[in-house]
């Protein structure tokens, strides 16, 4: 018993550590000089360098088991590097606040999609929290009426969204077989190859601050996280990551307005509180049906 309640902190204090990381990604979107494509391009590159480092130190193979699974990293690298590239965007576009909470549709997403898979129709119930996050992504657009920022931003991230969805339903059905990091390496790899044509000439202008920020997201905020998160789900229950990952939102909100000054409106908070609440409905409900 006391190792499993140890075992059990130890995926509490990853999982939360995770969820931290993943919310303070999002003020990088605002420090950092660089479009959103030329910051996931370099984040790329450093975060694959750093899991193949760790690879190389534990003495484990990077190779994976099949050839046909190259194919399928080839395409979970694309996913993920336009995701994270409209991730970026989505929030230099309409702020911190409003670009995760965008984002944040793809818990619904998921429930949504999912049973297409197996050939099932949705439960009225995932609908009806589909209709609740739409009234609050609503909500937070009526801001954009005098802000066309708003809503660029509220569209790129919702694509941000469903290219997530996309890339995480992929990896569960086809790409399961291989831990958080090792499908990490892959797809920062492949996403850093594929987007790196569209690189700038800007990137050779930033000083000495900016790549030291560049190092910290790329080691820290996307290698080190992804491994966090990887750690706590050996020792927590789908439901526990489920139900936790929901204050990423809340912890991104709050960094932003301590770090940034970006103070949320009150449409902005009770737009968030309606898709973060049916985001959490979702995960309680999804486990317990299933």
């Amino acid at each position: 018993m006391p190792d499993s309640q140890a075992e059990h902190r130890k995926g509490l204090w990853s999982l939360h550590a995770a969820i931290t990381l993943f919310g303070g990604t999002a003020l990088f979107s605002q420090v950092i000089p660089l479009t959103a494509l030329d910051i996931t391009v370099i984040r790329c590159f450093i975060a694959a360098l750093t899991l193949a480092l760790l690879f190389q130190v534990r003495h484990h193979r990077l190779q994976l088991k099949q050839l046909s699974d190259y194919g399928i990293a080839l395409l979970l690298g694309i996913l993920m590097g336009v995701h994270w590239v409209t991730y970026f965007a989505g929030m230099q576009y309409a702020g911190v606040a409003i670009g995760m909470i965008a984002f944040f549709t793809f818990p619904l997403m998921t429930v949504l999609l999912e049973p297409l898979i197996h050939q099932q129709r949705p439960h009225w119930q995932d609908v009806l929290a589909g209709l609740i996050g739409l009234a609050g992504l609503w909500l937070i657009a009526g801001e954009g009426e005098n802000n066309p920022a708003i809503l660029k931003g509220i569209v790129t991230g919702i694509f941000s969204a469903l290219l997530f969805t996309l890339r995480n339903l992929l990896h569960k059905y086809k790409f399961a077989r291989y831990s958080g990091p090792h499908a990490m390496f892959y797809q920062t790899l492949v996403a850093g190859f594929v987007l790196l044509a569209w690189l700038s000439e800007d990137w050779k202008t930033i000083n000495h601050q900016d790549w030291g920020l560049l190092l910290l997201l790329g080691v820290i905020f996307t290698a080190l996280s992804h491994a966090l998160f990887a750690t706590s789900l050996r020792y927590l229950k789908a439901k526990t990551v489920g139900l936790i990952s929901c204050m990423q939102p809340v912890y991104g909100t709050a960094l932003a307005a301590v770090v940034l000054y970006q103070i949320p409106s009150w449409q902005t908070l009770v737009g968030g509180i309606l898709v973060v609440s049916a985001a959490v409905y979702e995960t309680l409900y999804g486990h317990k049906t299933k």
